[in-house]
């Protein structure tokens, strides 16, 4: 069996975890959509603090490992934007942290579609490398991390 590259993983560090929850203060109770959630380490965090989770992840070994771990949440194996495409679904919380190689209009286009699946008041995140920009109305820098954040009215 073929040993796949996890290289491309980049856990979110603890200064950042700690600042996402401190913006969006208690989430008990709310839909929290974790986009590309590798580890999963986020959503987990947001399912200790009492959200209902939803995880996409396409690769599936990742997957399993937070199929394994989480406490009830859901699990998609596949693709972020072929998921918010196709979802019904409304979400209270939006995390994503695409691979840093998505280009500007795959990341416009991420942005539009999060942006369409949050209820009225809900938050969306993106973290991201600090050099890009996406008109955000509020951003938040950590290194070489940046947060976009955008609240839905």
């Amino acid at each position: 069996m073929k040993k796949r590259d996890l290289s491309y993983l980049r856990p979110t560090k603890s200064i950042v975890k700690n600042a996402i929850f401190n913006i969006l203060g208690d989430i008990s109770e709310l839909k929290f959509l974790d986009l590309f959630a590798g580890t999963g380490q986020i959503g987990l965090e947001a399912e200790r603090r009492g959200a209902k989770v939803t995880f996409v992840e396409k690769n599936k070994k990742l997957a399993q490992e937070i199929r394994k771990k989480t406490q009830g949440g859901k699990v998609i194996i596949g693709n972020a934007f072929k998921f918010l495409e196709k979802t019904q679904e409304k979400f209270h919380v939006i995390f994503a942290d695409p691979p840093y190689i998505l280009s500007d209009k795959d990341y416009e286009r991420l942005i539009k579609l999060s942006l369409s699946k949050l209820e009225e008041g809900g938050v969306f995140i993106l973290e991201h490398e600090k050099k890009k920009h996406f008109n955000a109305p509020e951003e938040r820098q950590y290194g070489d991390t940046l947060l976009s954040i955008w609240t839905k009215e």
